[in-house]
């Protein structure tokens, strides 16, 4: 297995932002720049959130994707807005490569079926929201961390990856933003109920957050945000310490 970076960007309008816990979010520059710069550094793919795709019933990344989709050559995850298979194909005719479904996969389970039976189950990727409600427990949150939704993470993540979700971006609401590392527990449980790969997501603060995700979490990805953004560190630095540490990375 070999280990994949992938740098998160959060899009409002047209401006690359990041916030805490997805909250108090700050503008921080042009996306465009921000991605370019993590393929040339060895990104092993870029995930795009339209932060508020759901606030206003659309998802508004194709520009931004069809950009960057002639300039880099690795694959780009959208996710924020996907309601419909017209949705995908719209998605990947702009560049993208894979698709995440979070809160139109809630309202209608079945939604995941119908996109993975026709562009395949690679293409499917199950984006979730967590916030801690107990020891063990967690809560899936839709519309970027704001809207309960009363299942439990767990659960309705072996109900989509059954319904053909290939894939699972694992997104910890708590720790997003805070630098506190990600929620190892939280990966740990997910990853050992469901087969396909979990892309760890929220909190990373250091190079041995990422790996502490892969070797203590069984994450197959990280993604991160802050980190990168912020300049605290680059795609190279945690290459460096995957190899450090014995872990295999995607090539370039």
């Amino acid at each position: 297995m070999h280990a994949r970076i992938i740098p998160r960007l959060d899009i409002k309008g047209e401006k690359l932002i990041k916030g805490v816990n997805l909250e108090g979010l700050r503008v921080l520059g042009d996306p465009l720049t921000f991605a370019r710069k993590y393929y040339a550094d060895g990104a092993c793919e870029i995930l795009f959130v339209d932060a508020v795709a759901s606030l206003y019933g659309r998802n508004g990344l194709g520009e931004i994707v069809g950009k960057l989709a002639r300039d880099v050559f690795i694959p780009l995850t959208v996710t924020g807005g996907i309601r419909s298979a017209e949705d995908v194909s719209s998605a990947l005719r702009n560049g993208a490569d894979k698709v995440g479904l979070n809160t139109a996969a809630i309202k209608r389970p079945e939604l995941i079926s119908e996109i993975a039976q026709r562009f395949g189950s690679q293409c499917v990727v199950l984006s979730v929201e967590a916030k801690r409600r107990g020891p063990g427990a967690w809560e899936v949150y839709t519309d970027n961390g704001r809207e309960p939704t009363g299942r439990n993470v767990l659960d309705w993540i072996e109900q989509a990856v059954a319904l053909g979700a290939g894939e699972v971006l694992l997104t910890s609401v708590d720790r997003e933003g805070t630098r506190d590392g990600y929620e190892l527990d939280l990966l740990s449980a997910v990853t050992s109920r469901v087969m396909v790969p979990v892309i760890a997501s929220g909190g990373m603060g250091s190079v041995a957050d990422a790996s502490a995700a892969v070797l203590g979490g069984n994450a197959q990805a990280v993604a991160m945000a802050d980190f990168l953004h912020y300049g605290r560190g680059s795609v190279a630095d945690i290459r460096s310490e995957f190899e450090a540490v014995g872990l295999k990375v995607r090539s370039l």
